[in-house]
């Protein structure tokens, strides 16, 4: 049983979809095993993001991820981290399968809907960023 991230980025949370993202998750065989709507601050995102930094897309990214409520998860079950990247689709949504999430609610490569852990490790990494181990059930 994996543990993987996911956050609802600012975009989807403004456009109504938490619902609508959080169905995809359980009705494909992820339990949320926590889950907590915040406002990242500029050094929250920052640090978050802090691999992206020498990319020219950072300080967008840091812009867009604390400028808004965002909806962070731990989502659980077996090839968490697969099936998550699965449901998400492609960074651009533009390229993402018909019928993934950022196909379905995302508008562009910048205001993708979703993020989600890449790896195992950066799973472990990003989960306990937003989460101390009570909060996780």
């Amino acid at each position: 049983m994996e543990q993987t991230l996911s956050i609802i980025k600012p975009d989807a949370v403004a456009k109504g979809f938490i619902g609508k993202i959080i169905d995809r998750f359980e009705s494909n065989g992820l339990r949320i095993a926590g889950m907590k709507k915040l406002h990242l601050s500029t050094k929250q995102a920052e640090d978050f993001y802090a691999v992206h930094k020498d990319r020219p897309f950072y300080a967008d990214l840091v812009k867009f991820m604390s400028s808004g409520p965002v909806v962070v998860m731990v989502l659980e079950g077996e090839n968490a981290v697969l099936k998550n990247r699965e449901l998400m689709g492609a960074t651009n949504p533009k390229e993402a399968d018909k019928g993934t999430i950022r196909a379905d609610f995302a508008q562009s490569i910048e205001a993708n809907a979703v993020h989600g852990s890449d790896s195992l490790e950066n799973a472990k990494n990003e989960v306990a960023f937003f989460f101390d181990g009570h909060e996780i059930l």
